[in-house]
């Protein structure tokens, strides 16, 4: 979940598409293509790299400068690290390694990256240490907070708990003051669940437990509306779910291949039940029931699925594009199809503040919404609602491309990238991608055509 100035959002991200038996803490299937579309037969050369653009003020992008960025950029300070996933929030960023190591770059004055916020911001990825001697395999960023799940299923939480959305009572001295709010070392949450996918909002937390329930706790809508809570509470009604993605204010839960529940803020649709009345206990969300889904997103006031033949569908909040329908801005109060899309095979869509991209079977990235801050990574900063593919300009290896950043002011020339990526032997193919409130992250790797 992250959340932009002025618009929330949910930043849910993933490399692949799960399996049935779902995230087993979080087990993932890494794959370019989807089953029955048509296969890239491709050979690595280059060992995946991050790269990101979009909004830069917080140092979210990772490049060790505070700029936007309209293109593509690669992230120097991980070009040497396997990262395996990564998670775009409202205005700070993670990674997770190989090996489990979670690395976190971005806006810090709430303690959101794991250690004391020594700088209010930090353009350069670091280790959170409190982490390192346990195998993290999958994480999530809220509002301003973040959590994570580890090998064995046990969750962690840090950063602003001021509505409880840590799972830790607050420090209070006399009547409402608070002594403390924040959390600024990882610490254990909902030790007795044995959690398999965590999911962060705006100001509250979800769970998934092997089991195949769903449990939450913090302030689950806008501030004020309700009390928060910060003992994990179980949603009741949701048995056997598969997977779960969560907005600002708003969460779906997928059971079945075509049964999607959702609950919370609805001002828009993006419940998906027809109506704008908020539900604070799950409903089923109408229209998808004929159709095999992989995968949901969930963006501010926007949601969206994906089918297991490639096809996305969206509805919720449509100003600024964000739902791919062309010059049709509206809201939807159902979910319909994207059908500007519909000559790709989408395999991953993430859902920004009022963004989103969708990621190919072939490995190319469609953007769609709001363009200001060059989140859209076009070069320019526009607004569409038409999915227009984000060029990925870059030099076939790493060692060029930084080559051509040490020479170029911090970034490779359009000559110099042009005519370093005009192979016809390979070419970017992008394997995840992850939207946050006002920029993007992918994990790309350089491929050579059989």
């Amino acid at each position: 979940m992250s959340l932009e100035i002025g618009e929330e959002v949910q930043a849910k991200q993933h490399w692949g598409v799960p399996i049935c038996d779902e995230e087993g803490g979080e087990v993932w299937r890494k794959r370019a293509t989807q089953g029955g579309a048509r296969a890239m037969v491709a050979q690595m050369k280059e060992p995946p790299v991050v790269v990101g653009w979009g909004a830069g003020e917080d140092g979210q992008l990772g490049l060790g400068g505070f700029d936007n960025k309209d293109h593509v950029c690669c992230i120097e300070a991980l070009s040497h690290i396997p990262v395996s996933s990564i998670v775009a929030g409202s205005r700070n960023s993670l990674a997770i390694t190989e090996d489990g190591q979670l690395y976190t770059w971005g806006w810090n004055q709430r303690a959101t990256l794991g250690h004391p916020p020594a700088k209010r911001t930090e353009s350069v990825p670091s280790q959170v240490k409190a982490l390192a001697k346990v195998k993290i395999v999958q994480a999530a960023i809220g509002g301003w907070h973040c959590l994570a799940v580890d090998e064995d299923g046990r969750a962690y939480a840090w950063g602003g708990n001021e509505y409880g959305q840590c799972a830790k009572e607050l420090d209070r001295k006399g009547g409402d003051k608070v002594l403390h709010r924040d959390i600024s070392i990882p610490q254990r949450c909902c030790p007795r669940l044995r959690v398999r996918q965590v999911a962060a909002g705006g100001t509250h937390s979800v769970v998934l437990t092997e089991e195949g329930h769903v449990w939450t706790w913090g302030q689950p809508w806008p501030p004020g509306d309700i009390k928060q809570i910060s003992v994990p509470v179980r949603m009741q009604g949701l048995e056997n779910v598969r997977m779960v993605a969560v907005g600002a204010f708003h969460n779906l839960a997928l059971v079945e291949p075509g049964i999607v529940w959702a609950w919370g803020n609805n001002e828009y649709g993006q419940l998906g039940t027809g109506d704008t009345q908020p539900h604070s206990s799950p409903v089923s969300v109408k229209g998808l029931c004929d159709l095999i889904l992989v995968d949901l997103a969930a963006g501010g006031w926007h949601s969206m699925a994906l089918t297991a033949d490639g096809e996305v569908y969206g509805w919720g909040r449509g100003e600024h594009g964000r739902l791919g329908f062309g010059d049709d801005k509206s809201s939807k109060m159902f979910p319909q199809k994207v059908h500007t899309l519909a000559c790709e095979t989408i395999i991953q869509v993430s859902c920004g503040g009022t963004h989103s991209v969708a990621l190919t079977n072939d490995g190319r990235m469609f953007s769609f919404g709001r363009g200001d801050h060059g989140r859209l990574g076009f070069g320019e900063s526009f607004t569409t609602g038409q999915p227009l593919e984000v060029p990925v300009h870059l030099p076939q290896s790493k060692e060029q491309y930084f080559s051509a950043m040490s020479m170029g002011n911090g970034h490779a020339s359009n000559d110099d990238t042009m005519e370093d990526t005009d192979d016809r032997s390979g070419r970017w193919c992008t394997k995840a991608v992850a939207c946050g409130g006002r920029h993007t992250l992918a994990i790309t790797a350089w491929e050579i055509n059989k």
